[in-house]
């Protein structure tokens, strides 16, 4: 059937099937990461960030495409992981601004909202770099604004747009050198095909799987620092979205009064108002409660309660053992203080370390699950400062951190924009909170500008990166962002990467070891150090991350 025009009800159609394509394909885009490391999780980010959109419009039918896509775009806004998910996020957020004003929308319309689409996702990006998906969007959509006609039917538009995606995929490794060292193309630009690729099967008749199904597995439920954990705090997860009532959405309406009627009811709770829509997450003993005092104020668009004691019974011990030690419950404080500290963090003995360098909450997460710009949101809503400074410490979680705290209004909140674990730690080792808010933040940037970061991890394929041939299995070590080597044995590995740093213009070495990592091996690291480089004041941790077997840093 071809349609000429999409409204709301096709739109959500073509949204879930597009989502569908990419969870069947996301681990092919995650493998197209330039770096051979086990961490590659573009096509991840980008599942778990629509699927977070999907799971706002399941049960929703609405033929004005405007009012359908604000709310697609609003799930991936919150639930938006890693800088491809921020970017995905972005592109919806503006293409459903494009889409204001109509009911439906023709070709030429729906041209002209991709085309606000890509500009929505540029503005996300301080430097944009061209030979990635802001590329492969932006080339597609600028053809597309040129041959789009009020003749042409929605399915022609789809069937074109993929000839154009493909078109600039391809030519991103001529844009991007790193991208044609490794052989790939750019794996964000591929993952967003899979996604439009899909709209356009929906078009064709093939629907890939019914969409009245749990858009958010269990398994992919991500876990955050200042969960319950102990028995008395378990009750029932209660989550809803409300619709105010027409008098309770006015300017004068404080949605505090919502709250202060919530808060007494639980704890964990989450709370966040876009415009005339109320979410909220709470655990609750009294869930009914909770309820009532929403609907005394609106209309239920969605809720679900689960019962954490039931489900916290059938968990295996030693799950729950590491994660009541590593993941403490965190009740907001009373008393409001000039700042508070969050930092990412993955790994029992980092998460213990950070804690104990003064962050406040910890936000799970790291290589291998970036956390979404709610899980910020989570953590900042335990909290009670007037400046809260967040500390990503990887680079492709920054832009999540930053969605976060421009969402967030209940504090000031400034992101230290730390690339590595390592600069994190340094970071916070020299944090003085009793400065004033711009002398923390300009100390800290001078603190990140002078920290090197060695890593050592394995290759998971074949590859050729910076010159460096690349084994799969074989140990590859990363100095700064770049490769410089690539071993069969791990401390021959180790001993290259060392060398290939900038060790001897520094003082201080500290080396936290991952729980591959055995003692007599950090040992042996030890005393191949203070031998080969007698300027390095050593310090070890056992920082019992996975994926990094080594995250040194240099200062």
């Amino acid at each position: 059937m071809q349609y000429k025009r999409m409204n709301g009800n096709l739109f959500r159609l073509l949204a879930i099937n597009g989502c569908e394509n990419l969870k069947l394909n996301y681990q092919v885009v995650d493998q197209l990461n330039v770096f051979p490391v086990p961490d590659g999780d573009t096509g991840t980010n980008m599942k778990m960030t629509i699927e977070s959109g999907i799971n706002e419009i399941i049960n929703i039918h609405d033929k004005n495409i405007y009012e359908l896509s604000r709310k697609l775009a609003r799930g991936m806004l919150m639930g938006a992981r890693g800088n491809s998910g921020v970017i995905l996020s972005q592109l919806f957020r503006g293409l459903s601004k494009g889409f204001e004003g109509y009911v439906s929308v023709d070709a030429i319309a729906l041209a002209k909202a991709f085309d606000r689409g890509v500009k929505e996702a540029y503005k996300a990006v301080m430097k944009p770099v061209e030979g990635t998906i802001l590329t492969v969007i932006r080339e597609a959509t600028e053809k597309l604004l040129v041959i789009s006609s009020s003749r042409m039917s929605i399915n022609e538009f789809f069937q074109e747009f993929l000839i154009e995606l493909r078109e600039s995929l391809q030519r991103t490794p001529d844009l991007l050198p790193a991208l044609k060292d490794a052989g790939v193309v750019d794996s964000g630009g591929a993952g967003l095909i899979y996604i439009i690729d899909g709209m356009s099967k929906a078009l064709d008749g093939e629907v890939l799987q019914s969409f009245d199904v749990d858009y958010v597995p269990s398994d992919d439920k991500p876990k955050f620092a200042g969960e319950p954990q102990e028995e008395v705090e378990f009750g029932y997860c209660t989550e809803f979205i409300l619709k105010l009532s027409k008098e309770n959405n006015n300017k004068e309406f404080n949605e505090k009064i919502i709250y202060e009627e919530i808060e007494p009811l639980g704890n964990s709770i989450v709370f966040v108002r876009d415009e005339d829509i109320v979410k909220v997450h709470i655990h609750s003993l009294t869930p009914g409660t909770v309820l009532n005092v929403g609907q005394k104020y609106g209309e239920f668009l969605k809720l679900k309660i689960e019962n954490m004691t039931v489900q916290h019974s059938e968990t295996h011990e030693i799950e729950a053992e590491a994660e009541e030690e590593n993941v403490k419950a965190v009740k907001k404080p009373e008393e409001r203080k000039k700042y508070a500290v969050v930092s990412v963090a993955s790994g029992e003995g980092l998460i213990q370390l950070f804690k104990e360098l003064g962050a406040d909450f910890i936000v799970s997460g790291g290589q291998t699950m970036n956390p979404s710009t709610e899980d910020f949101i989570r953590g900042f809503d335990t909290l009670n400062a007037e400046n809260i400074i967040v500390f990503p410490n990887n680079k492709n979680i920054i832009l999540a951190a930053k969605q976060a705290a421009k969402i967030y209004d209940e504090s000031n909140v400034c992101v230290i924009e730390t690339k590595t674990l390592a600069q994190g730690y340094a970071a916070l080792g020299m944090l003085d909170l009793s400065c004033e808010l711009d002398e923390i933040l300009e100390e800290m940037n001078k603190v990140i500008s002078k920290v090197s970061t060695c890593q050592l991890t394995y290759a998971v394929r074949d590859t050729e990166v910076d010159g460096v041939k690349i084994r799969k299995d074989d140990f590859i070590g990363i100095y700064n962002g770049k490769i410089v080597t690539s071993r069969r044995q791990r401390f021959n590995a180790m001993k290259d990467l060392l060398r290939a740093s900038d060790a001897l213009d520094k003082d201080m070495l500290t080396i936290i070891y991952g729980q591959d990592v055995n003692n007599k091996e950090v040992n042996e690291l030890v005393k191949f150090v203070e031998k080969t480089f007698e300027n390095l004041e050593v310090e070890i941790i056992d920082g019992k991350q996975d994926v990094y077997s080594y995250i040194l840093v240099l200062e």
